[in-house]
């Protein structure tokens, strides 16, 4: 005979009414909208009114043969690259500067938080207007005979022949870059910072009494420390790369040449603007399944160490 199954009880009802009506939610909020975008992106629905004929890989293959989304692409990877880097490398140099025993460091750690209070739309605009070719940094600038012309800027370093468009990275996407590094940095301390709590203090003291120096301590001892923390960043600064969409939005949207444009707003502007439902469904379709490359191995990992 086969084993009885115990009744459910009390407790284990009430776990299951709290958890099925998230899961359900879940289930149709985010997968069921998921699937029904991908649906979208195998249509011919590029017009206002519904059009459910089926072209299968069409409008992705319109989309990587486009002169636009190949620029997306690649402002997509330098803007990535620079931005987590740029993120990481002061977050953590920042977080070791104030980890040594300085007078007012709390208000050192303030000033570098305060960014995180701010919206991106409000760091746009702000931004914009600092490199702005009129005023701004340029009045400075100018005193010296330099008057660069910032996001309206379409030259491309170095700019080699890649399809359709020059790859490297847009002059006018460094604007961008730099207020995107200065609102998140103040994230990626708080995280170091955090980290860097947690480091027991035996090490640091075994190391100094074998005769390591500050420096060493620093790089054989607490840097080493910081690496999930780091690896952690990676992942979450990507994700705000790929879909950053407000701070570009409003400090120069696409630009001129589209050297400022990015998946994002291509996305907004293809489906709410021009109404190509189906185009903008494959653009969506294809920044899922790159934050999907990138996290389905950490979560794979993350349940491997568990």
């Amino acid at each position: 005979m086969g084993k009885r199954r115990k009744p459910l009880t009390t407790d284990t009802l009430f776990s299951l009414l709290i958890v099925v009506p998230s899961v359900v939610l879940v289930g149709i909020f985010v997968y069921g909208f998921i699937g029904w975008t991908g649906i979208v992106s195998l249509v011919k629905w590029n017009s206002v009114n519904p059009d459910f004929t089926f072209v299968g890989l069409r409008n992705y293959v319109s989309l990587f043969d486009s002169f636009r989304f190949q620029s997306d692409l690649r402002n997509m990877i330098f803007f990535s690259i620079l931005f987590i880097a740029g993120v990481i490398v002061l977050g953590q140099g920042i977080a070791l500067l104030l980890e040594a025993r300085i007078k007012g460091k709390w208000l050192f750690r303030n000033i570098f938080l305060f960014p995180m209070a701010m919206s991106f739309v409000v760091t746009g605009v702000v931004w914009r207007w600092l490199f702005n070719p009129q005023s701004g940094i340029n009045l400075f600038l100018s005193k010296f005979g330099i008057a660069p012309g910032w996001y309206t800027d379409i030259s491309i370093f170095p700019g080699w022949k890649w399809f359709k468009v020059e790859f490297g990275l847009p002059v006018a996407l460094i604007p961008v870059l730099v207020a995107a590094i200065w609102q998140m940095t103040g994230f990626s301390l708080a995280m170091y910072v955090a980290g860097l709590g947690n480091v027991p203090e035996e090490l640091k003291e075994a190391a100094s009494i074998d005769g390591a120096s500050k420096w060493k301590i620093m790089t054989k001892v607490l840097i080493p420390q910081l690496r999930p923390i780091t690896f952690g960043l990676v992942l979450i600064m990507f994700q705000i790369s790929l879909k950053i969409f407000d701070l570009v939005y409003t400090m120069t949207g696409s630009g001129p040449n589209f050297v400022t444009d990015m998946p994002a707003v291509y996305m907004y502007e293809t489906t709410f603007r021009n109404n190509y439902y189906a185009e903008g469904a494959a653009i969506s379709m294809i920044m899922l399944l790159i934050v999907m490359i990138f996290i389905i191995p950490y979560l794979s990992r993350q349940r491997g160490e568990d």
